[in-house]
């Protein structure tokens, strides 16, 4: 049976939480800095300044590590778009605008740590509470975009339909093109592709149905 892919436990003690976070923190930055494959546990612990003996304790190889990095990172997007969420929601913007706050708000997700971000999406083991993880962001995100789509009126006789297949098609838009931007073309010329091609769709299905 392979090694789990998952921390072998959860730190309950302060002290353990600050080691577990500690390397958590330099495994994501060496991954970062020098790829996963030549970011070895014992450089990382040295960079944690634990014992690799420490490092085994939590996470039994480098997978372990991704995962945990991983769930950090669902975390991080978790807040950043409930921040997000509430500003929708207070300002009740037009279209336009709702897409431009959406769109800038998950492509700085992306653009943070980009080759960290690659990493997890593309390389990362994907046990199925990974996977759970994942979707719910994008549920998360889909229930907000419904909800402004049936607020300004557009997104189809489905909205909920409209609202998730947006979403992920946006992802995937941000995903590639952002990450690695066709030649030629920017990273703000991606953002500002990825908003205009949303506001067409969506007026296209409602003409007429674009302010608050």
């Amino acid at each position: 049976m392979p090694p789990p892919a998952t921390p072998r436990k959860r730190p309950r003690q302060e002290r353990s939480r600050e080691t577990y976070d500690a390397i958590v923190e330099a495994a994501a930055q060496l991954f970062q800095r020098d790829g996963y494959a030549k970011a070895t546990t014992n450089r990382i612990a040295e960079r944690a300044g634990v014992s690799i003996g420490s490092l085994y304790q939590y996470f039994p190889n480098k997978d372990a590590l991704l995962y945990a990095i991983g769930e950090r990172h669902v975390e991080h997007l978790l807040a950043e778009l409930a921040d997000v969420i509430e500003e929708l929601r207070r300002d009740r913007p037009p279209l336009p605008d709702c897409v431009h706050v959406l769109v800038h708000a998950l492509a700085a997700l992306h653009l943070d740590r980009p080759r960290m971000h690659r990493l997890l999406y593309d390389q990362a083991p994907r046990p199925a509470e990974a996977t759970a993880q994942l979707r719910e962001v994008q549920r998360v995100i889909a229930a907000e975009v419904e909800f402004h789509l049936r607020r300004l009126g557009v997104g189809g006789p489905a909205p909920d339909l409209t609202a998730i297949l947006l979403v992920q098609g946006v992802e995937a838009q941000l995903h590639g093109a952002l990450l690695d931007p066709p030649p030629g073309h920017t990273v703000e010329e991606v953002i500002r592709a990825v908003e205009v091609l949303c506001v067409k769709a969506l007026t296209a299905q409602s003409p007429g149905h674009v302010g608050s």
